[in-house]
């Protein structure tokens, strides 16, 4: 599985170019499935935010609104009930998960609850696009400051399968607290590298190999 980690989604024609270059078709021509479940942790999301992410209503950050061949939803806190050879199939079929924002602690918890986090690696062909939260579950921490849903183990670990942290949604105006300066005492009390990025930067990981894709600005806080 190769992975696009958005702070907003495909947000620009940069983004958007690495998304294709991912994917190795139009974006017409690819399946999509949509993860809204971190939406439902998060006291500033909530079922609203899931369903303008469902149905391509969140213009500031697009996802489900590309014009995908086909798109569903993959709602994991509904796959524990169902049997695994149902569900599986579905998420090997598809080109694309897309996954939103919201509290990155409880998707963790239902990534792992549902057994879609021990799938992953099965998964070849699947490009991972993650939005904030559903980037950040990625890093090894999300640190302290984005602690909102506390998991039963407690902590801040998520899936670590890059080995960086990141602190989304830098400098934004709604976000007043996203400073650099917060960031850099975010950063401060981690023990794995990390970068601060804004709206218009996302990584994208290829076999491992990380390149930052920005049309923005972003920091490296941590080496």
């Amino acid at each position: 599985m190769n992975y696009l980690l958005t702070s907003a989604g495909i947000k620009n024609a940069s983004i958007r170019s690495a998304l294709l270059e991912l994917l190795g078709k139009p974006i017409a021509e690819a399946n999509a499935l949509c993860i809204p479940t971190a939406s439902y942790g998060h006291p500033m999301a909530g079922p609203a935010r899931a369903w303008d992410f469902i149905s391509g209503r969140e213009t500031r950050t697009p996802m489900c609104e590309l014009g995908w061949k086909s798109l569903g939803v993959l709602e994991l806190t509904a796959l524990p009930s169902l049997d695994k050879e149902r569900w599986v199939s579905w998420v090997q079929e598809t080109d694309v998960l897309l996954v939103n924002g919201g509290d990155a602690l409880y998707l963790c918890y239902w990534m792992r609850q549902s057994g879609l986090a021990d799938l992953l690696p099965s998964l070849k062909e699947t490009i991972w696009v993650g939005l904030s939260a559903g980037s950040m579950i990625m890093t090894p921490r999300i640190g302290e400051e984005f602690v909102n849903w506390t998991p039963p183990t407690g902590g801040d670990e998520t899936l670590g399968i890059v080995d960086f942290s990141i602190f989304p949604h830098l400098d934004h105006p709604e976000l007043p607290h996203n400073t650099l300066a917060a960031a850099e005492k975010w950063a401060a009390r981690l023990s794995n590298p990390a970068y601060a990025i804004d709206d218009d930067t996302a990584f994208k990981v290829v076999d491992g190999a990380v390149e930052i894709v920005s049309e923005g600005h972003w920091k490296q806080l941590r080496p």
